[in-house]
């Protein structure tokens, strides 16, 4: 049986990103995106929730969204989750749910910054493929 795992996001950024190297010298950035639903309550009230996603991206769409998008950018992000494990100080179980990005949109511009070959308002950067990243890449 075949499996789909994808994810696609609009949001803004909630923080400027926050890029590290793996001990190997691949380069990783993390940020966190907040997207935005309205729906109205069956009282007729009109409802506003907030989601927010941490997104991993790696080796150049890493570097390209480190040096592009920064806090309050708006951005289409597009990927699969992934749920890491971990052992926390005090013996409990961690888990963390991510996105790991293939592929970022930039959805506005910044007054002067442009990125290279934009168009209009949306910049396209899509992952080199993932296949080359293991467990033991990850810089935290």
């Amino acid at each position: 049986m075949v499996g789909l795992n994808k994810v696609m996001i609009i949001g803004n950024l909630g923080a400027d990103p926050e890029m590290r190297f793996t001990p190997n010298g691949n380069p990783v950035t993390t940020f966190r995106i907040a997207a935005t639903s309205n729906r109205v309550t069956p009282d007729g009230e009109r409802k506003q929730e907030t989601e927010w996603f941490t997104i991993v991206t790696w080796n150049k769409l890493a570097e390209t969204c480190n040096q592009y998008l920064s806090k309050g950018r708006r951005a289409y992000v597009e990927g699969r989750l992934q749920t890491r494990s971990w052992d926390g100080q005090d013996g409990q179980k961690r888990y963390r749910t991510e996105v790991i990005a293939s592929r970022v949109l930039f959805l506005d511009k910044t007054g002067t910054a442009s990125f290279p070959g934009e168009e209009d308002s949306v910049a396209e950067i899509k992952s080199e493929g993932e296949g080359d990243i293991s467990a033991e890449d990850l810089p935290f």
